[in-house]
């Protein structure tokens, strides 16, 4: 993992710009939501099939895929992938927490990678592969560290490792925030859309987060 002061340097604003509305829900991209949204920021791996994996479960409103938790203000992918801004990629999940909880989105997470692998998934090997959880509620942050240990005894019971999730604040109000969401490019937005055979698997253990 690159050092606070090893990182690049990034820039103070976003060099590209965004599609307004997201391609399959035709949603706001970037918002406003509505105020009863839930907000979370997972990264399980390559955001293209993960992206996928999650706007597809019931009461999504909007995802958008990014980079959090590194160091480097308003990163490029190829900067991300150098592993010089400290950054892992995630997708922003929005969504109607009267049709989908808190806890069934983070069940599907846990259930649709693997969190023992460290910096990668699969193939995939790098820093900016690491399973994180970026909470914005105090349930939610409960409710991941609960689930956390819940999948951590299936898990053994299976013969897996530990899990090496980072699950911590999304922003920079509270204490143990890991900084702001950056929005990757516009090529990497619902990019299984755009790309219907690209290849981009989820890394599943087959373990129930139960």
């Amino acid at each position: 993992m690159v050092s606070p002061e090893r990182a690049l340097a990034g820039r103070p604003e976003r060099p590209f710009s965004l599609p307004a509305r997201h391609r399959v829900f035709d949603t706001p991209l970037e918002g406003p939501f509505p105020d009863s949204s839930h907000v979370v920021y997972l990264g399980l791996g390559c955001f293209w099939g993960a992206e996928k994996e999650l706007w597809q479960l019931p009461g999504v409103i909007s995802t958008a895929v990014g980079y959090m938790g590194g160091y480097t203000p308003h990163p490029l992918y190829e900067e991300v992938c150098s592993g010089m801004t400290g950054h892992t990629e995630v997708v922003r999940v929005v969504y109607d927490p009267t049709v989908i909880s808190d806890r069934d989105i983070l069940v599907h997470f846990w259930e649709s990678h693997d969190p023992t692998q460290g910096f990668r998934q699969g193939n995939d090997v790098g820093t900016q592969y690491r399973s994180a959880v970026y909470v914005t509620t105090t349930d939610q942050e409960r409710l991941a560290r609960e689930t956390l240990m819940a999948f951590q005894r299936a898990l053994e019971e299976r013969g897996f490792g530990r899990i090496t999730t980072q699950v911590a604040w999304a922003g920079s109000d509270h204490e143990d925030g890991v900084g702001d969401f950056y929005f990757a490019e516009d090529y990497h937005q619902q990019y299984l859309v755009k790309n219907p055979q690209g290849y981009c698997p989820v890394h599943s253990t087959g373990v129930a987060c139960s």
